[in-house]
């Protein structure tokens, strides 16, 4: 592997978000989990080019007592069975915890570059809300928002903007070949 990495956040870009009150949720069990449209193919095209496929998630519903951290974990397992993932990192934490892993801080980022030996500046963050934009630029990754068109801002402009997850692909590709000047 090349030290290059797409960190994609898990709900809203691996599977798809629970709409509750007109905002977006995980799923709380697999009962109310599906995947994304042609999430597999996309990632499974990432994976040939070279890439590291790290999820990381926040998942603070844990610490609000709404999941069980077997419940998140049932999930994953679950995606991990089923996709070319390499790992998850998860932050089970809330706000008020005020750790060094939960998004729009870099814990999970950072701690993936020391697990995988990654050059940031190679990595590419997708994600459907400002957290992870924001834990991608803190970083020093490119980022990629998939816009849903939550009511929900964005704290700073992201690198490249999708309507659909498996868009992301002729992103990735172009700006990766032109930096490391692969023509494969």
């Amino acid at each position: 592997m090349s030290g290059k990495a797409v960190f994609l956040d898990r709900d809203g870009v691996i599977n798809k978000v629970v709409v509750r009150g007109n905002k977006p949720y995980p799923p709380f069990d697999l009962k109310e989990f599906e995947f994304t449209d042609n999430i597999k193919e996309t990632l499974e095209k990432l994976k040939k080019e070279g890439f590291y496929l790290l999820i990381f998630s926040n998942q603070p519903d844990v610490a609000r007592g709404k999941i069980s951290i077997k419940d998140v974990e049932l999930i994953n397992e679950y995606i991990l069975k089923n996709l070319p993932i390499d790992r998850i990192y998860c932050c089970y934490h809330d706000d008020a915890d005020n750790c060094k892993c939960r998004k729009p801080k870099t814990g999970m980022i950072m701690q993936a570059r020391r697990d995988y030996n990654l050059d940031l500046k190679k990595c590419f963050v997708v994600g459907d809300r400002w957290r992870d934009i924001e834990a991608g630029k803190n970083a020093g990754c490119k980022t990629i928002f998939v816009d849903y068109g939550y009511d929900e801002g964005l704290k700073s402009k992201p690198d490249f903007v999708v309507k659909e997850v498996r868009h992301i692909i002729k992103y990735i590709l172009k700006k990766s070949k032109r930096k490391d000047g692969d023509k494969r």
